[in-house]
């Protein structure tokens, strides 16, 4: 029975498993302890996640739109270069993440809504009219896509399509279940919930983009309100290549029939929980770290603060790296790395042409 096929999971967790989920909740606690943001600044960076989380989603999934050209098509400037379908899509997920963020606490999460956000996420894809908000009809894959959106093989088989309404349900029941009850760590329930979702694979297109915005849902319904303020989907694409494997080496373990997938062997979704909680324990340190953010806002000048907002982005980066992306010229970059470094914000690795910088 699928209900206990999806306790079993998550009855006899790894100790690592348990360590990350403790280090998130001491993070999320200092979030919800920490001092108030200035509701200008919360603004600012929910307007940043929004275009960056669209971005990093729909280029999961091989659409090739920038952040930079998400935030022109966002003002209302053209973005010609690119295909109808890659706007519609960019169109589709931003609108339903914006009203995720604002509308959350009245958001009932269940089966209507999954299949009414799929509706609002394919909208505007006039390829998708037909099975918008409509589970599958005939059988699909999940398929790996490179840089270029080119699929690259096959990950792994989906739930049948004539088993699909039958698998949703059970699932859904389970998690609202699981949650309400707190049967489990909600962490748990969740990142559950998602493996096996992307398992399904319940709609003919789309599963990944929903499977991401459904994350920032459940988990903003479960008591992390910072999603809005640091971008999930981002960390996501940022491992993309550990996010296939995670995904692979769980759902080998799954049949797609709702099934163990060999011969009775025990699921195993540990890969996929690692994964999972490794990205969103970046996130919550990222969460943490706003809290001191603010006062970095007050204390440099814009040019400043594009260098910094930068470096808070990528592992590390060269002075030239730092002048392309953050818009700033060669000499104001070195003003903002000495006033950052005075500040113990960042850190200089190596000397001469080889140096690079990297937050702390």
């Amino acid at each position: 029975m699928t209900k206990n096929r999806l306790s079993k999971r998550i009855e006899n967790i790894p100790s690592e498993i348990w360590l990350k989920i403790n280090k998130i909740e001491t993070l999320n606690g200092q979030w919800i302890s920490g001092a108030k943001l200035d509701p200008q600044v919360l603004g600012r960076l929910k307007r940043s996640v929004l275009i960056t989380s669209t971005g990093a989603s729909t280029r999961i999934e091989g659409a090739k739109l920038s952040d930079e050209d998400i935030e022109k098509m966002m003002r209302g400037l053209s973005v010609q270069k690119f295909t109808d379908r890659d706007v519609q899509e960019v169109k589709g997920y931003y609108e339903l993440l914006n009203n995720v963020f604002d509308s959350w606490k009245h958001i009932r999460f269940n089966e209507n809504a999954i299949k009414h956000f799929h509706k609002e996420l394919l909208k505007y894809v006039e390829k998708d009219k037909r099975h918008r908000g409509e589970y599958k009809k005939q059988e699909n894959q999940v398929r790996m896509v490179n840089e270029a959106g080119e699929s690259v093989g096959v990950l792994f088989d989906t739930t049948p399509a004539y088993l699909t309404p039958k698998k949703m349900q059970e699932l859904v029941e389970w998690t609202i279940d699981a949650l309400e009850n707190k049967t489990y760590h909600p962490l748990l329930t969740i990142s559950n919930f998602l493996v096996e979702f992307l398992n399904i694979h319940p709609f003919l297109d789309g599963n990944g983009r929903i499977s991401r915005v459904l994350t920032n849902l459940l988990l903003l319904k479960n008591g992390y309100k910072y999603m809005p303020y640091v971008s999930h989907e981002k960390l996501v694409e940022d491992n993309k290549p550990e996010y296939y494997i995670a995904l692979r080496r769980s759902q080998k373990t799954i049949s797609a029939k709702g099934g163990s997938a060999s011969g009775g062997k025990k699921e195993d979704i540990t890969p996929w929980l690692n994964f999972f909680l490794d990205i969103f324990l970046e996130q919550s340190k990222r969460a943490v770290e706003l809290l001191s953010k603010e006062n970095i806002e007050k204390l440099l000048s814009p040019k400043q603060l594009a260098v910094w907002k930068y470096l808070i982005t990528v592992s590390e980066a060269t002075p030239a790296e730092i002048s392309e992306h953050a818009k700033v010229a060669r000499p104001t970059i070195n003003q903002a790395l000495d006033k950052l470094l005075r500040l113990k914000k960042i850190e200089r690795i190596g000397l001469g042409r080889t140096t690079r910088y990297k937050k702390i």
